[in-house]
């Protein structure tokens, strides 16, 4: 993606969090509220935080960000390492060692930090649109 675009991704998830944040707590104090916006706005709040996430992990790798530490100078077999090579965050990055072997790197902290809020707001989202439209049919006055 172009470097304009994520920025402007970043900045607007860097602005929806705390202002999703700020909603779901005023929801919170007002208990008459439908418990499908609270949902909602949970869901949102989720997406965005992976979102901001995943741009800033972008822009770390774009600018060079701290993988070449993870290489290491020689294999178990002596190769030396020819070069690091980077992709675009969170896919795989490799060191490139002399004799044609690669060792690839896959944080972890990735499926925690994007992949899981992604997959929780999605869950959310659906489960907003199944209470929103189980409000609608039912009557007046029953719970």
């Amino acid at each position: 993606m172009p470097t304009p675009l994520m920025g402007l991704l970043l900045l607007l998830s860097a602005a929806a969090v705390p202002a999703c944040a700020l909603v779901i707590f005023l929801l919170l104090k007002n208990p008459a509220r439908s418990p499908a916006r609270v949902c909602g706005f949970t869901a949102l709040l989720l997406g965005f935080s992976a979102l901001a996430v995943y741009c800033y992990g972008w822009f770390s790798v774009t600018l060079g960000g701290p993988f070449p530490e993870l290489c290491e100078d020689r294999t178990a077999s002596g190769a030396r390492l020819t070069s690091p090579e980077q992709d675009f965050w969170p896919l795989r990055n490799a060191c490139v060692y002399s004799d044609g072997s690669t060792v690839e790197h896959l944080s972890a902290s990735i499926n925690v930090l994007v992949y899981v809020p992604a997959g929780l707001a999605a869950v959310l989202a659906c489960a907003t649109a199944f209470l929103a439209r189980r409000a609608r049919h039912l009557p007046e006055g029953t719970s």
